[in-house]
């Protein structure tokens, strides 16, 4: 088998999958972001301890609050690079949390800055059910 056979079978794969699943083609919702990360880790998200966690510096110099600001309902500005960036609270920002791939990224890059490791699955989850609750 050739190497041009073996990348359009995993592209053909890759398109089936995404569509059979929405989520993986980057039509999700936050509350379906939301269940998932609460589902990998076992518990139901909470707010309250979200919101603590998003303010929170976890003994660094920054928080998710340092750029996204607090409440993260308006456009924040990144740390470091002065970069504007978009409300993070889906109720204000209509895109927000609607990609897996890119919340997956962004997760995944904001935690290490923060925490210097990756956000845990139940950490994500609660992270998001506080900016679900945000109206």
């Amino acid at each position: 088998m050739t190497h041009r056979s073996l990348l359009s079978i995993a592209l053909g794969a890759a398109l089936a999958l995404a569509a059979l699943n929405p989520a993986v083609a980057g039509d999700t919702t936050p509350a379906q972001q939301q269940a998932r990360w609460s589902a990998e880790a076992g518990a139901p998200a909470n707010a309250a301890r979200g919101q603590t966690f998003f303010t929170g510096r976890h003994g660094g110099e920054w928080s998710c609050a340092s750029c996204h600001g607090q409440p993260p309902t308006a456009d924040g500005k990144h740390a470091s690079t002065g970069k504007t960036i978009a409300p993070l609270a889906p109720a204000f920002n209509a895109k927000a949390f609607t990609n897996t791939a890119k919340a997956d990224k962004w997760f995944r890059r904001n935690c290490k800055d923060v925490l210097s490791r990756e956000c845990s699955a139940a950490e994500k989850a609660d992270v998001l059910a506080y900016l679900n609750s945000l109206k």
